[in-house]
């Protein structure tokens, strides 16, 4: 790739000096990140922000251990110096390297631009967000404030290994945030809607308009009215789409491999079991077309795959990266992830949701005598070795005898995942991954979507009034 100003004898170079003290393996992440970022706020954008990024990774295997070097510019003599750098690091004794040429790697392009974003004027952006803007204050009389963002990141990544594999990639998202501040005598609320997918300007279409406003219309709806249920425990009817947080925090992130590799992992010595209900199967996808969380080939030059991690209610697979898979004598997933060139990849999510049950969500709100209905979930803690979880859920409403009746909002759920997942006694045929702004945080921040059908956890603990 012409951008980083490297050919074939570079890429070698770098790798035989990374794996000049006896490295078991190295790979090269070369990486050019641009952001343009455009924020309404007091009736007009205000807010024009550019920033770019570039830089080189390399890293080094070698029994177990790791070692990382980047930098900031791919003069020759800096590079040599990290791949060195990296190698030290990895340690080992003196050794030699062995690539076996170029292997360019097949995948098919999950993402193309149909529109480039310099195609989309900086005054046609305004107009966007303007729009928006204008359409939010129509939505509700309480509304006092709109906060809208359009962001286009887009990275160019050109990767090399000792294996000899080889790709170029380039990783468009656009994001649009909306944020609604709503006032009532003293008491304020807020309600906030975003779209997030790996494509071009084609994305800013009149159809996402009005999805957007006619979803902040329904999170409004009930602000003011809504209250807390009484606290204990008692059955929860989660949701399609967003309350997929809950499965990647509380259950997802216990797949990873890393943490049954060290055996922090509740799930650790549970490979091959049955840990769920039979209709449960659970999927992390990096092909969905346009998603968010979606890869066409990892940053360690795995394509990206469809990983069932439990299948039929059986735990079936991990989510590996390469350092797990050959830990477990496996094929590598395609889930090794990384922030920027700075970091080292690791295992991480894509995609990650729960395939469709048997039933409809109103045969589930149905069974329910007594619980509660979430479907827009916030933040949350999870406790990765227990499992253990505590969620903040912005809205849903009581169920009484089978229906929903008075909205409800700022309420606590707190459980186990594992226990959750054995929990859920009913799944609805509505799987919807969610297309908001998902960003997961381990150590290093990774672009990520979730999702899952309406389900029923028979149990969980609701912090609410007394």
């Amino acid at each position: 790739m012409p951008l980083f100003g490297v050919n074939r004898d570079i890429l070698e170079r770098l790798i035989s000096l990374a794996l000049s003290r006896g490295g078991d393996y190295a790979d090269v992440f070369f990486e050019y990140s641009t952001s343009n970022e455009l924020t309404l706020r007091d009736g007009e954008v205000n807010t024009v922000e550019n920033s770019a990024d570039y830089g080189v990774g390399i890293r080094v295997l070698k029994d177990g251990r790791t070692g990382y070097a980047y930098s900031e510019s791919t003069d020759m003599k800096d590079m040599e110096r990290a791949a060195l750098t990296a190698s030290c690091i990895a340690d080992g004794l003196c050794g030699s390297a062995n690539t076996i040429g170029f292997r360019p790697v097949d995948f098919i392009d999950r993402y193309p631009m149909k529109r480039s974003w310099e195609d989309f004027s900086l005054l046609a952006r305004k107009e966007y967000l303007q729009q928006i803007n204008d359409r939010a204050f129509g939505l509700n009389e309480y509304v006092t404030k709109v906060i809208a963002n359009l962001a286009f990141d887009h990275s160019r990544i050109l990767f090399f290994n000792s294996l000899g594999d080889y790709y170029c990639d380039e990783r468009p998202v656009v994001s649009l945030v909306t944020s609604c501040i709503l006032t009532k005598g003293s008491q304020s609320e807020n309600a906030t809607v975003s779209r997030s997918f790996r494509m071009g300007s084609e994305m800013l279409t009149p159809a996402l308009q009005d999805e957007i406003c006619a979803e902040l219309s329904k999170n409004m709806e009930h602000l003011f009215d809504a209250g807390k249920p009484k606290g204990g425990k008692m059955p929860v009817v989660m949701g399609a789409g967003s309350s997929g947080i809950l499965l990647h925090e509380a259950i997802g992130h216990a797949f990873e491999a890393d943490f049954n590799r060290k055996g922090t992992s509740i799930f650790s010595d549970r490979m091959g079991q049955k840990i769920c209900s039979e209709k449960i199967s659970v999927v992390d996808d990096g092909t969905l077309p346009a998603n968010r969380g979606s890869v066409n080939v990892d940053d360690e030059g795995v394509v990206g795959q469809k990983t069932y991690m439990v299948k039929d209610g059986i735990l079936t697979s991990y989510l590996h990266d390469r350092i797990s898979a050959a830990h477990y004598g496996v094929a590598p997933t395609g889930n090794g992830r990384r922030e920027s060139f700075r970091f080292n990849p690791i295992p991480r999510m894509r995609a990650t949701y729960m395939e469709d049950g048997d039933c409809s969500e109103e045969d589930i709100i149905h069974s329910v005598r007594k619980g509660i209905y979430v479907d827009n979930f916030t933040n949350g803690q999870v406790e990765i070795g227990a499992g253990d979880f505590t969620f903040y859920v912005k809205s849903g409403y009581l169920i009484e005898n089978g229906r929903l009746t008075a909205p409800i909002k700022d309420v606590n759920i707190i459980g186990n995942g594992p226990e959750a997942l054995a929990d859920i006694t009913a799944i609805a045929a509505n799987s919807r991954v969610d297309n908001g702004t998902w960003t997961c945080g381990k150590d290093q921040y990774c672009l990520v979507s979730c999702g899952m059908p309406s389900v029923l956890v028979k149990s969980l603990t609701v912090g609410g009034s007394l």
